[in-house]
């Protein structure tokens, strides 16, 4: 008897020697390698646009627009950072919402039957790999902060001791930072993971029909989790930036 299959952690697909390949880190190499194939032809039509890559160009000169009214001078610099962001989670996202991603993968006998490990799963429902986004983007946030303000700059953000009001502040500020790998970590997985379990559950209970309300649903939470993602990023910087330029 086959039995519905939910796991929170990542479940090893494939081993090469010591390596252990997970589903949701395959899932992330496909999606690396159609982001890599649409960058490269982009640069190949260059000269025609047509088509598929027409669009492209109208959704990039979009998000600049829109990235350039927070960003301001930054966005040149800025905007190969952010931009990778929110293409690769949005995909992200989006892969594990396709038909084939979850019903495709091994069968294994368990203590309550059989249960299919799926071979491919959404690089955002795995902790691990929100962890990795949320690392690079306080990493980016809290070094570009260094250049802006100065080493010294930067350290009177969260500890300046001529002043107890001000010492307090910082080390409230000192921790609000640290508390960023959390709440992006956790808000982008949380949203994602749950929004598969409820598919695989509407699925597994009424496959024809029911679950296409949800995976219309998932769609928008997928792009706005990514927009979401990329706009705190990008917010965050301009403060972390500008911290100290007016006083």
């Amino acid at each position: 008897m086959t039995s519905l299959h939910i796991s929170v952690a990542p479940e090893p697909v494939v081993h090469i020697g010591g390596f252990t390949l997970t589903n949701s880190l395959l899932t992330s190499l496909v999606v690396m390698a159609v982001l890599i194939v649409v960058a490269i032809g982009y640069k190949q039509n260059s000269k025609k646009r047509s088509g598929l890559y027409s669009l492209v160009e109208m959704a990039v000169e979009g998000f600049y627009g829109f990235f350039k009214s927070i960003l301001g001078e930054r966005i040149d610099k800025l905007f190969p950072l952010i931009f990778t962001f929110f293409v690769f989670i949005m995909l992200g996202n989006w892969i594990g919402l396709l038909p084939g991603v979850g019903p495709v993968g091994i069968w294994e006998e368990g203590e309550n039957g059989r249960v299919l490990i799926p071979l491919f799963r959404g690089p955002n429902a795995d902790l691990n790999t929100t962890i990795a986004l949320a690392l690079i983007s306080v990493v980016v946030t809290q070094a570009l902060s260094i250049k802006a303000l100065g080493l010294g700059g930067y350290l009177k953000r969260f500890f300046n001791i001529k002043n107890p009001i001000n010492l307090v502040v910082g080390i409230l500020e000192l921790i609000s930072e640290l508390s960023k790998l959390i709440s992006f970590s956790f808000r982008l997985f949380g949203n994602i993971f749950a929004g598969e379990v409820l598919l695989a559950v509407m699925t597994f209970l009424i496959p024809v029909l029911l679950p296409i309300p949800f995976l219309g649903l998932e769609i928008f939470v997928g792009f706005i989790q990514a927009l979401v993602f990329t706009m705190l990023t990008s917010i965050f910087i301009v403060v972390a930036t500008e911290h100290h330029e007016g006083g």
